[in-house]
Formats: structure tokens, C-alpha cells, sequence
């Protein structure tokens, strides 16, 4: 054991982690020159196109250093995370299986939201730190500078600072060299009962569940009958293994290594993470692990196909294996059918989800309005979780409805600070706080409605700072709001996938630019489509779709007037009937209309 390391990388967006751990595994030689490819460890194919980390990845690797003059093998499991904000739970999980963190810091962007968040994960873990400056060989690198800023971050000293370019292969030896050196090796007694925790798990159509776990106490042999703690199931370990770049399968996995068990688990259910594994025969304690993740957004996934609906629920069970942050559960619309609910941690995480569903399991599916979850008082004194128009109740049975509040972080150029501010006044923001961390660095901080984050904040916030600042939030409390549901009405009958929870001040201007671009998306039909927004059983804003009409006065060449006013009427007469009978075909596009309102 004194001879394993169990490290995560972790860093804000487009630092450089995943070509740090690319150079990690050629200076150890883990894989053939021939294999080699840029961003190894990021194997979906969407991760390669958007250039972005979106799983945590486990891999071995075998270091050699000169002791004493002998030659001493080290076994280092390394942990590449996710940057972005949408995906700190698989950080938070791969933070709970390691012993130390490499701190990646980008030279010429300096310290941003992420980076302050993921260290803060890190150091609540009791994890050691091993700062690395990145690309350093950039032009714009201000090494200084920026060493200056890790140093008051993290408390160390300037000679602890790695200084590194990823992409050139400099400084990467002695980041192995500290790895060793500075991150403790695993504690845990080889010979207690075993206890080993899982941190991730991907289903494999061949093989079953694949789970990934780290032995904390203990180990587990090929062969022995293991059993799940918090589902009570048991299994037999049919393959054990260690995570090379392929799996490298063992007779025996003992305390402080990570390893992966295969035992023909079919039911995607059965797996949790967090969990913890241990023998049928000696059972073992569970680990307490981490806590159960808090979804921001929610929206509904429905089938385009109503038949597919248990298709549809096959795949997000196995999706979730793979992504123990997406929450869901059943629910029905009048307008789209049967499907699911689902919690997403932010509006990122959302396209990744649809996007999987799409390319790994084939499911074309529709995505709802994206709302959080508001807190509902009724007039009896009940309290009710709202997270969907459709569960709001009448105005009549309401006292107050709470929403979600966060407390959001901005590191930006000084020179932007009024564009910052004034985004967030109009998202009904708070400022709290103002700190120069450097002359023309400022960090703000300000409290917010999630409700109003969710959809372009982020966006607009890259916008107006040129792609200079960064985010970070995390939520604080309820509090009380004038939120109010605005409905959308096709012909007099409300379609609840398209309706909303917003503030009233902002009711009108949404139920307007909303009526707006559904006359723009909903296709003509041969009758007249009344568009109307509604708050209760008023109506706020109107649009109307034209109807396509027949010339039925082509046949009249000339003659006399009553017989053109004839036709037109019973032509009117028709209209009308086909106008009750008449169903408005809703396309894809105006469900998600509401996400580019701007």
C-alpha cells in the first residue's frame, strides 16, 4: 500500500487537464505511441467535438523512480474530472476516492469561479494540493502574476508550484515526481472486512453492469460473494481488474487500489453509486460516502413516439448508470403523452442528456420548458413541491409560493464590471460583495433567483466580458416571490408543455414575445389559430395564425355580386365547423421557442 497513489486532477474549463493527463499517461509509458491520440481519456464522441470533459475517467498507471539507487515502482490511479459547473458532482465523487488533487491553473487566464470551487471540494476532503501552473509557454502567460494569486489561494509557497506546459511535455516529470512525494499513500487494513466504495458504474450490453469502486478496507478476490449494502443484493465476483486503458483483469484487489467488478448485474437499478461492496461472509461497515446530488433544472423528456415510452425508460435507467446526477421520474402531459420528469444540474447538463439519448440508445426525444423547483404554501397550511407548471395550484389555494436563491461568484476584468452588474439587476440580482484580487481582477458576488440563471445567463455573461468572465454558484435558501403561472392557449385550450412559472413583473413581455414566435413556428392550417397567453383567465397577449383558404371565387367571371358573397359564406360556414373539429399539429421547435426568446 505504501506504494499506491490515488490523485484527481481538477481545474476550471480549458485549463489544460485532460492534455495534462494524456502527457501523465506517455511519460509512464500506459499506452503505445501508436494509440496515442490527443484527449485519450474523453472516449464519447461527444466530449471529442465540444472539446469538453463530461465523465470522470479512472486509469492505472506504473511509475518507476530511482530509491537508493534501485529502481522503485509506484501504482498511480489517476482521476480526470469535468470543468464545467454543470458537472461538479462526478468531481465531487472522484474527490471522495483519492488521497490528493493536481490543482491545474491556466498561465495566462489566471485563477477563475471553477478552480476557487473545485478546490474548496478538494480541501473539504482533507486532500493535498499540488499546484500546477499550466502553459506557460504561451505568449500571454503571466507566470508571476498568476503565482501570486495560487499562493494567496492555497496558503503554500512559490516553490511549490509546479511550473508545467501540458502541451510541449515540460515540467510533467516532476509533476510524477510530486505526486509521489507530496500525496500521502492510502491508509486502510488489508486484513479488516472489506469495504470498498463505488464512485462510478457504465452498463455494457455483453456483460451487464460494469461497477468502478475503491477498496478502503480490506480486499476482494475473484471469486468471493460479495453483497451491496444499501440494496442488500448479492453477486458473485465473476472478473475483477484494475483500470489500464483496457481492462486489465486480477485474482486480487487489496485496500487503497481502485478496480472494477463485473458479476452479470442486469438490472440497471440494483447499482448505486455511493454505495458500498462488501462480503457476504465477513460483511464490512458501509462507507459513508457522498451526499445525494441536488437537481437545479427540471424539464420532461417525452417520446416522439408514444410507443416508446418503455424504450425510452430502459435507456434513461441505463444513462443513469453512467450519469448519477440526472434525476427522474414518471409523469403525464395532455399535450405530449406519457414521460419523465428529470432534474439536470444546469441547462448544459440538460443538451448533454438529450444528446446521449439520441446517439447512444437511438431515442428521439422532446424536451419541455426547463423550470426549478418552487416551494408552493397553501391556504391550509400545506406545503408542496412544485417543480412543473402543471402542478401549481389555483391561485385560490395559494398564499405564497418561495423560490430557489443562489449565491453566484463572478471572476471578471475590471473593465467590465458595469456590464456584469448591470445583467445582474435585470435578473433581479443582489450584489453582496466586490474584491479586487488583482488590479484589474474582480471578484463579484451577488444572490440571484435560479429561475432566472437557468436559461441564457451564462451566456450573456460570456457576451458582455468577451469570453473573459467566469461562474460559480451553489444555492443558499427559498424565499418568498411574486411568481405567477403564465399558460399558453391554442384555440381556447391550454397546452401545458408550453406554459411557465414566471414573476409577474415580467409576465406581460414573456407572454408576448412568447405568442410571437409560436406565430412564427406553428405551421398554417386551413383555419384561423388564436395564440393567446393567460394569467388565471386573463388574457394577456394575442397572435393569430392565418388560416390557408381555397379561392372558391375563381370559378365567377363576372355576374352578379350574391352569388360571390354566397360562396364566401359557405366557405366561412366550413371554416368554422373544421375550426372546432380542427387538432394543431405542435412542432419540435416551439417547445423549445421559450430557450431563445432573445
Amino acid at each position: 500500500m505504501n506504494h499506491i497513489r490515488n490523485f484527481c486532477i481538477i481545474a476550471h474549463i480549458d485549463h489544460g487537464k485532460s492534455t495534462l493527463a494524456d502527457r501523465l499517461l506517455e511519460q509512464t509509458s500506459t499506452i503505445d505511441a501508436r494509440e496515442m491520440q490527443n484527449q485519450l481519456l474523453d472516449n464519447m464522441d461527444l466530449e471529442r467535438e465540444r472539446g469538453i470533459t463530461i465523465k470522470s475517467h479512472a486509469i492505472q498507471m506504473n511509475y518507476m523512480q530511482q530509491e537508493d539507487g534501485k529502481n522503485q515502482e509506484y501504482i498511480l490511479n489517476l482521476i480526470d474530472t469535468p470543468g464545467h459547473v454543470d458537472f461538479s458532482y462526478e468531481v465531487s465523487r472522484a474527490i471522495a476516492a483519492c488521497e490528493g488533487a493536481i490543482l491545474v491553473v491556466d498561465a495566462a487566464q489566471g485563477v477563475q469561479a471553477q478552480t476557487i470551487s473545485n478546490l474548496y471540494l478538494a480541501l473539504e476532503h482533507d486532500l493535498t494540493i499540488i499546484p500546477v501552473l499550466n502553459k506557460i509557454d504561451l505568449p500571454g502567460a503571466m507566470i508571476e502574476e498568476v503565482s501570486e494569486q495560487v499562493t494567496e489561494l492555497i496558503g503554500c509557497n512559490k516553490e511549490d508550484i509546479i511550473l508545467a506546459s501540458a502541451k510541449d511535455g515540460l515540467g510533467i516529470p516532476e509533476v510524477l515526481q510530486a505526486v509521489v512525494a507530496r500525496i500521502p499513500a492510502p491508509k486502510g487494513d488489508p486484513e479488516a472486512p472489506l469495504q470498498a466504495m463505488i464512485f462510478d458504474s457504465v452498463y455494457n450490453s455483453f456483460r451487464g453492469v460494469e461497477v468502478y469502486f475503491r477498496v478502503f478496507n480490506g480486499k476482494i478476490n475473484k471469486g468471493d460473494k460479495v453483497k451491496f449494502v444499501n440494496t442488500g443484493k448479492t453477486y458473485g465476483a465473476d472478473e475483477i481488474g484494475v483500470l489500464k486503458f483496457k481492462q486489465d483483469p486480477r485474482q486480487t484487489i487489496g485496500a487503497g487500489n481502485v478496480g472494477y467488478l463485473i458479476s452479470g448485474i442486469k438490472v440497471a437499478k440494483e447499482v448505486k453509486v455511493g454505495d458500498t461492496i462488501t462480503q457476504v461472509d465477513r460483511p464490512g461497515k458501509a462507507v459513508s460516502g457522498f451526499e445525494n446530488v441536488k437537481p437545479m433544472v427540471f424539464a420532461g423528456i417525452y417520446p416522439v413516439e408514444t410507443s416508446e415510452f418503455e424504450e425510452l425508460r430502459n435507456s434513461m435507467e441505463k444513462l443513469q448508470l453512467n450519469d448519477a446526477s440526472l434525476v427522474w421520474e414518471p409523469e403525464t402531459s395532455a399535450a405530449l403523452g406519457f414521460g419523465f420528469r428529470c432534474g439536470f444540474l444546469g441547462m448544459l447538463h440538460m443538451e448533454i442528456v438529450q444528446e446521449r439519448l439520441e446517439r447512444e440508445f437511438g431515442m428521439t426525444v422532446i424536451t419541455t420548458v426547463p423550470s426549478v423547483r418552487f416551494h408552493a404554501v397553501l391556504t391550509d397550511g400545506t406545503e408542496k413541491y412544485v417543480s412543473a407548471p402543471s402542478e401549481m395550484p389555483e391561485p385560490n389555494y395559494l398564499t405564497r409560493i418561495e423560490e430557489p436563491f443562489i449565491r453566484a461568484q463572478i471572476i471578471t476584468k475590471s473593465d467590465y464590471i458595469g456590464g456584469v452588474i448591470e445583467l445582474c439587476m435585470e435578473k433581479r440580482g443582489l450584489i453582496k460583495n466586490q474584491v479586487f484580487l488583482t488590479q484589474d481582477r474582480v471578484e463579484l458576488t451577488f444572490e440571484l433567483p435560479l429561475a432566472e440563471i437557468v436559461f441564457d445567463f451564462f451566456d450573456k455573461l460570456k457576451t458582455i466580458s468577451r469570453g473573459y468572465a467566469s461562474l460559480d454558484y451553489y444555492p443558499i435558501d427559498y424565499q418568498q416571490s411574486n411568481m405567477v403561472k403564465l399558460d399558453i392557449m391554442l384555440n381556447g385550450d391550454k397546452v401545458d408543455a408550453l406554459s411557465a412559472i414566471v414573476h409577474r413583473d415580467k409576465a406581460y413581455d414573456w407572454g408576448k414575445r412568447l405568442c410571437e414566435k409560436l406565430k412564427e413556428l406553428i405551421p398554417r392550417q386551413m383555419f384561423e389559430i388564436a395564440v393567446q397567453a393567460a394569467i388565471g383567465s386573463k388574457i394577456i397577449a394575442r397572435e393569430s395564425v392565418k388560416a390557408m383558404r381555397k379561392n372558391v371565387l375563381a370559378k365567377c367571371y363576372g355576374g352578379d355580386i350574391s352569388r360571390k358573397r354566397k360562396l364566401l359564406e359557405k366557405q366561412k360556414k366550413g371554416k368554422k365547423r373544421m375550426r372546432q373539429v380542427g387538432n394543431v399539429e405542435i412542432p419540435q421547435e416551439a417547445f423549445m421557442a421559450v430557450l431563445k426568446l432573445d
